[in-house]
């Protein structure tokens, strides 16, 4: 497939945007402080913090930089969002501080890999994790044909992995499982994507062999998800 592409818009105004916010809050200062040193309306700033698809003009960005005393070039290479796979296991965390550590990862797309996507812990199931998810400007993706089937989970559970992971290897040459391979190969190409399940330890879950696979068809790391 072609090669890397440059991240989506919204993902570079979300970086710059908790950079600005970052280098404001080092030197102490309100948005009203920034603002008044740069030139510019508070609610200028305001959206330039507020990490939306539609930002301020380059000027203003400038004006910024300037007040901040730092460089464009060093604004927007510190504000870069490199691409990439984050294995995500919400066993034992909470919505808030799980959507918090999305965050901080600057995440920009969660691939939920699981067969059913319905949690009884409360805000994992789809509708409500895509909701929690949006709210913090983070696309939610179901891909079902990735989802490791019921009959296969007792083996990650008792010790006999590898018995399971041969039998998911064989599962994802179906049409639906490649297709949605190809699906979160792209995402990986061009932006931070988190990919869900219940297990915390990623050896005993079968998102571990979805993101083998990826890696041998787009070259990005894969970080666990702090």
């Amino acid at each position: 497939m072609a090669g890397q592409r440059s991240a989506p818009p919204h993902d570079h105004a979300r970086a710059l945007a908790q950079r600005v916010r970052a280098l404001r809050e080092d030197r102490g200062w309100t948005r009203e402080r920034l603002a008044k040193e740069a030139g510019i309306a508070v609610g200028t700033l305001g959206r330039l913090e507020s990490e939306g698809a539609i930002q301020p003009g380059f000027f203003t960005v400038g004006a910024v930089a300037e007040a901040l005393a730092v460089s464009l070039d060093d604004l927007f290479q510190a504000a870069q969002v490199m691409p990439g796979l984050w294995s995500a296991g919400y066993e034992g965390r909470d919505i808030d501080s799980f959507v918090a550590s999305l965050v901080d990862s600057r995440i920009g797309v969660v691939a939920d890999v699981r067969l059913t996507p319905i949690s009884r812990k409360k805000g994992f199931s789809k509708t409500r994790l895509g909701e929690a998810l949006a709210e913090a400007g983070i696309e939610y993706t179901h891909l079902r044909g990735l989802g490791n089937p019921k009959d296969n989970r007792e083996p990650f559970w008792d010790g006999r992995v590898e018995v399971g992971r041969a039998r998911f290897r064989g599962l994802l040459r179906s049409e639906e499982a490649q297709a949605d391979l190809d699906r979160l190969a792209e995402h990986a190409r061009a932006s931070r994507v988190a990919v869900l399940c219940f297990e915390k330890d990623e050896s005993r879950c079968h998102r571990q062999v979805v993101l083998e696979t990826v890696r041998s068809r787009v070259s990005v790391p894969v970080n666990p998800l702090a």
